[in-house]
């Protein structure tokens, strides 16, 4: 899936059809300039661009004589038509995006639909250990230093290199049971950015240009537990193009393109992390991150109210939709808080809300504040609405005032 980031939504929501082929002829371009060289197969994939709202769409190809899926307009990611994949955006997250961001989105869904057939899809867990203090200072840190390789060349890049696996050597160590779920996003999420940058760049130095470019503006980010491998990779997979030609023939998805590039170039993290860090502006980082955790305690404390304690409404499934990551807060134990429009169809009905979502860490529910009992169908509460699917229905839960969505008994 594609991250959401914060233009201003169109004036009209209604697809304009024109202006949708043009984006499509855009992307086609991009597609056809790589031909195939990158992964050793054609990303081209057709396209489709939707809004939920006025039910309109328009298609880079003519669409196949099957029902038109429901989840577009609603999805950012690959969806299936009839016999073939499609990659789909919605009208409201690409209308005012720049070119090059079309682009890279579409090229990063399109790359989503060959992954499996290049056997580099999985599962990943959630990463909300890079909400804590240590988790960003050290991430930060590893940011930096892959800047600076980025810019350097030779024992320069090398020694960079080597910081930035110690800053990454420290963050695991810290959390090592979390090792696991962020290679498993390099690999599902990583890739894809990767491969967009490259993409949509007309050189190498315009790719890396865009790399330092996402490096920069990542460190501003309020949440990284989300998004973090949307910037780290396309820096360590423009690495490895510079130190390991080909590599992307012969990656698994059992890799961690990290440690192909330690390999590739031979180094090991330095072995005082600590040391290092001062060179990257550690202490003032460090800083900056316990005043953050400060504020971040207080908000907590009160979404954890809202969400947790107080009566709720509990969607429990998940499925397809859009959401947007920036701002998101980690509750410790019990999930994280996404405030932007929120879209989500899954098995047990269809979720919009627009002022904050509670999400549960391994993705399988999602919880409402303070909710106005509707009828057996239909559920609302302060800016979301919950409608069930067709044999399940809303019901009083087991604390007073909660409420739920069970299946319907026969």
């Amino acid at each position: 899936m594609y991250l959401l980031t914060a233009f201003a939504p169109p004036a009209v929501a209604q697809v304009d059809q024109p202006r949708a082929q043009e984006f499509f002829k855009e992307a086609q371009v991009l597609c056809e300039r790589d031909g195939g060289r990158l992964w050793g197969v054609s990303i081209c994939a057709p396209m489709v661009i939707g809004d939920a709202r006025t039910q309109t769409f328009a298609t880079s190809q003519p669409p196949p004589d099957a029902p038109r899926p429901k989840l577009i307009g609603l999805v950012n990611g690959p969806i299936q038509w009839g016999n073939t994949m499609w990659a789909a955006m919605t009208w409201d997250t690409i209308a005012n995006w720049p070119a090059r961001t079309r682009g890279e989105a579409f090229l990063h869904e399109s790359f989503h639909i060959v992954q499996p057939a290049l056997v580099l899809n999985g599962p990943a867990g959630a990463n909300e250990h890079l909400d804590s203090v240590d988790g960003r200072y050290w991430l930060r840190l590893e940011w930096r230093a892959l800047a600076r390789a980025l810019r350097e060349s030779g024992e320069l890049r090398a020694q960079a290199v080597r910081e930035a696996l110690a800053f990454r050597g420290a963050r695991h160590t810290r959390y090592p049971d979390k090792v696991e779920s962020e290679r498993a996003l390099y690999i599902t999420e990583g890739l894809a950015s990767y491969t967009q940058t490259v993409l949509a760049a007309p050189s190498e130095a315009d790719a890396i240009a865009r790399a330092l470019e996402l490096l920069a503006a990542a460190e501003d980010g309020e949440s990284f537990v989300r998004t973090f491998t949307y910037t780290s990779g396309p820096a360590y997979g423009l690495l490895l193009d510079a130190s390991s030609r080909g590599w992307t023939r012969t990656v698994r998805g059992s890799d961690d393109p990290v440690v192909l590039l330690m390999r590739a170039l031979g180094v090991q993290p330095v072995a005082d992390a600590a040391a290092a860090a001062a060179r990257y502006g550690g202490a003032e980082l460090r800083a900056a991150e316990e005043q953050r955790e400060q504020q971040r305690q207080a908000l907590i404390a009160e979404l954890r109210q809202r969400f947790v304690d107080g009566p709720v409404f509990v969607m429990p499934c998940g499925g397809g939709g859009t959401s947007n990551s920036l701002g998101a807060v980690v509750i410790p134990g019990a999930g994280t808080v996404y405030f932007h429009p929120y879209r989500l169809s899954g098995a047990c009905g269809t979720l919009a809300a627009e002022n904050g979502v509670l999400e549960a860490s391994d993705g399988r529910s999602r919880r409402l504040p303070a909710p106005v009992r509707g009828d057996d169908a239909t559920i609302s509460g302060d800016g979301w609405t919950f409608k069930a699917a067709p044999g399940w229905v809303v019901r009083e839960g087991a604390r007073r005032g909660d409420y739920e969505v069970v299946r319907q008994q026969p």
